[in-house]
């Protein structure tokens, strides 16, 4: 059995935040028509102090009833965190599909381990649905430790036991496939899901199933 890991945004959920730009997905088009806030002005939120966030060392509600309104949004930060999280949720399908044939295949373990905060890593799990296809989500403020630090690769390591192959990692960050590969896990950096479905090790195990399917 091999476990193999997810990164969320930019990998699993198109995302703003992505290593490569015209991959980039908004979902603040519409942020300041809805809510009065300018989108280039709450791209600030995310700056080196967002880590504590990001780390759980800081609520997101705290946080964001301090920031809100730097740039003008004066009502309760939970209507504001409702709006986001129920935009930034575009999932890539075709990956969940190709998620869908990996789990069929086989003893395979399929994780999260991405760079959240609780609230929308609880949203992402239990809302959005992530829960019903990965057997557990390791996230920064879960870990206290955000990628790519070699820390929330151990801490990782610590709750899905020994392995007989390296942990197989695919993540957009350059920087946290690097440091994946340094810890030793497989670390791949992903661009689309040719990536995933390409891995000789992916690719070996669907065309197994595939085969079997088509003398069935």
């Amino acid at each position: 059995m091999r476990s193999v890991l997810f990164d969320v945004d930019g990998v699993l959920v198109h995302s703003l935040f992505h290593d490569i730009p015209e991959r980039r997905r908004r979902w603040d088009r519409y942020l300041l028509e809805d809510t009065g806030v300018d989108p280039e002005a709450f791209q600030t939120f995310f700056g080196p102090a967002f880590m504590e966030v990001i780390e759980g060392r800081v609520s997101l509600v705290t946080a964001l009833e301090a920031f809100l309104p730097t740039v003008g949004y004066h009502l309760s930060p939970l209507g504001f965190i409702d709006y986001w999280l129920a935009r930034d949720t575009h999932v890539n399908l075709q990956l969940m599909s190709l998620v869908g044939r990996l789990r069929a295949s086989g003893p395979v373990r399929l994780y999260l381990a991405t760079n959240q905060e609780h609230l929308r890593a609880f949203h992402l799990w239990d809302k959005v649905g992530l829960k019903h296809h990965f057997d557990d989500m390791f996230y920064a403020a879960r870990m206290g430790v955000a990628k790519p630090d070699p820390e929330f690769f151990r801490r990782v390591e610590t709750r899905i036991g020994p392995q007989r192959e390296p942990p197989l990692l695919f993540d957009d960050s350059r920087s946290v496939v690097a440091a994946a590969n340094e810890f030793g896990w497989e670390g791949v950096l992903f661009s689309d899901v040719e990536d995933c479905a390409g891995h000789s090790w992916i690719a070996g195990r669907l065309g197994t199933v595939m085969a079997g399917q088509t003398q069935r």
